[in-house]
C-alpha cells in the first residue's frame, strides 16, 4: 500500500488516503470513504492488522475515490516524537570522505521545523549559509513500540519506507558550532520527504533498490540500497537499545556518494537550483531552493 496525507485544493482539510493498486492515479481518500478522524500516525499506530482491515475496508466501500493530481500532498506525517538519521552509511560516501567505514552507526537527529511536503520549496538564507548540499536518503517508519529488539525480529517492527532529501548546511555542520552536526541539518524546511510511505505488504527488498539525485536535471547520486553499511535490522537493533522508537518515528539512512562538499572543487546549491531525490519502488521527492534573500528583494 502506498499511504499518504493530503489536504483538498478547496478546502485545506487535512485527510489520509491510499493510492488505488489498480490506478496509480486516483486514491480512496479514507477518512471520506471510512468517516473517520485520524491521521496517518494514529492508523499505523493501530496495529499493521487493524490498519490494513481499515484500507481495505475503505477501498472496498467504493467511496472517496479522488484524482491524485487534484489533491495537495502533505507530508505523510509531519508531528513524528522523532526524526533520527544515519550519517556515513553508504561504503563509497565514506570513501569520497576518505574516513574508514563505520563500525557502529553513527545517529544524529534532525528537528520536526525541517519537515516539508515531497514538493516544498526549501527554503534557506544565503546571508547565513554559502554551502547548501543535497543527500537523497531512504526513510524507515516506525510500526509499534521498539526497545531492546534483535535484529532478526526488527521488521515486525517497520510500518513502511519513504524517500527523504536530507538537505545540508554544510559550513554549520562542519565548520561552525563545535563542528556539531544538529544545526547544520535542522535549519526550516530541511528534511522534505514523501510522498508516501509504501507499506511491508507491498513486499519490496529495500535493500536492493536503486538510489538517485538530480540537480537540475543532471544525475550526482546513482547507488544502490544494498551499498547501505547498516540496513534495516542492524539499525532497529541497535538505536533501540539506547532509544525507545515509537509509532510513527522516522529514520533517514544514509546518502551514497556524489553529494557537493566532497567534489573537486565543491559545489553548492544556489536559489532556483531544482533537486529530484528518487527511489525505485518508493517515489521521489522534487524541491525547488529558494534563497529568502532572493525572494524578499522580487517582492
Amino acid at each position: 500500500m502506498k499511504l499518504l496525507t493530503f489536504a483538498s485544493k478547496k478546502t485545506l482539510k487535512q485527510h489520509i488516503g491510499v493510492i488505488l493498486p489498480t490506478n496509480p492515479k486516483e486514491i480512496c481518500d479514507l477518512s471520506e470513504a471510512l468517516s473517520i478522524s485520524i491521521s496517518l500516525k494514529e492508523l499505523i499506530a493501530s496495529g499493521e492488522q487493524n490498519m490494513m482491515e481499515t484500507v481495505r475496508s475503505g477501498i472496498s466501500s467504493g467511496k472517496g475515490r479522488k484524482l491524485l493530481a487534484t489533491l495537495d500532498i502533505l507530508p505523510p506525517i509531519d508531528n513524528p516524537e522523532k526524526i533520527l538519521c544515519v550519517g556515513m552509511n553508504y561504503r563509497e560516501h565514506c570513501i569520497e570522505q576518505d574516513v574508514p567505514i563505520p563500525v557502529e552507526p553513527t545517529i544524529f537527529s534532525k528537528f520536526n521545523n525541517t519537515i516539508t511536503k515531497y514538493n516544498g520549496d526549501v527554503i534557506f538564507d544565503s546571508k547565513l549559509t554559502q554551502e547548501m548540499d543535497w543527500e537523497v536518503e531512504m526513510v524507515i517508519v516506525i510500526g509499534k513500540e521498539c526497545r531492546n529488539v534483535r535484529k532478526e525480529n526488527a521488521m515486525e517492527y517497520v510500518a513502511g519506507y519513504s524517500v527523504s532529501h536530507d538537505v545540508s548546511a554544510r559550513d554549520w555542520q562542519m565548520k561552525k558550532n563545535g563542528g556539531q552536526w544538529l544545526l547544520g541539518k535542522s535549519m526550516d524546511t530541511f528534511f522534505p520527504y514523501g510522498p508516501y510511505i509504501v507499506t511491508k505488504d507491498e513486499q519490496i527488498d529495500p535493500h536492493n533498490l536503486g538510489i538517485r539525485c538530480y540537480v537540475n536535471d543532471k544525475i550526482v547520486q546513482d547507488s544502490n540500497t544494498n551499498e547501505l553499511v547498516f540496513k534495516t535490522e542492524e539499525l532497529l537493533e541497535f538505536i533501540s537499545k539506547l532509544v525507545t522508537l515509537v509509532p510513527g518515528d522516522l529514520i533517514s539512512t544514509g546518502t551514497p556518494s556524489g553529494v557537493g562538499c566532497f567534489r573537486n572543487p565543491p559545489v553548492f546549491l544556489k536559489n532556483g537550483d531544482i533537486v529530484r531525490c528518487e527511489i525505485d519502488k518508493l517515489g521521489a521527492v522534487e524541491n525547488k531552493m529558494v534563497d529568502i534573500n532572493h525572494k524578499m528583494s522580487s517582492m
